[in-house]
């Protein structure tokens, strides 16, 4: 994608497509790991060279994350079920970092911040959700760690 489509800003052209970092990353959040580094060096790695032979490095994946971040919302938009009546909200934390290297942390600098919930602090995002009685997606918003719940549309 041509680096003017995306918000006016400049970009390094990659040997890995958004497409690409997009399937890696959706990978990671169903993988089960606990960290994407631990995530890229145990699996990745060592079982995505065929998938992905033009995989980069660590360092410069992290860097590319964030451009994937729009197309998977627009992905997104395209996977919202009908409205049937009966809807549930709810809303969890997304953390970024561990709390102890926020002030360090670089990646999403400016977008995320400090949220409590049931369970204690956290630094990163707040997810908020609207689904169906079917399970369904209804809508959706990522939001600073620090943003109340909400209580009306998500919209």
């Amino acid at each position: 994608m041509p680096a003017s489509l995306i918000a006016g800003e400049k970009r390094s052209s990659s040997r890995l497509s958004l497409s690409e970092v997009m399937t890696i990353v959706i990978a990671f959040h169903g993988s089960g790991y606990r960290t994407f580094k631990e995530f890229s060096t145990l699996q990745v790695r060592p079982h995505g060279k065929k998938a992905f032979p033009s995989l980069v490095s660590y360092n410069r994946f992290v860097e590319l994350m964030p451009w994937s971040m729009m197309l998977l919302c627009c992905f997104l938009q395209t996977r919202k079920g009908e409205v049937t009546g009966i809807s549930f909200i709810d809303s969890t934390p997304i953390e970024v970092c561990c709390p102890s290297r926020s002030r360090s942390h670089r990646v999403f600098e400016g977008l995320v911040g400090w949220g409590k919930n049931s369970v204690g602090w956290h630094y990163g995002f707040k997810l908020h959700l609207i689904i169906n009685d079917k399970g369904e997606l209804l809508a959706f918003k990522l939001t600073p760690g620090n943003t109340r719940p909400m209580r009306k549309s998500l919209n």
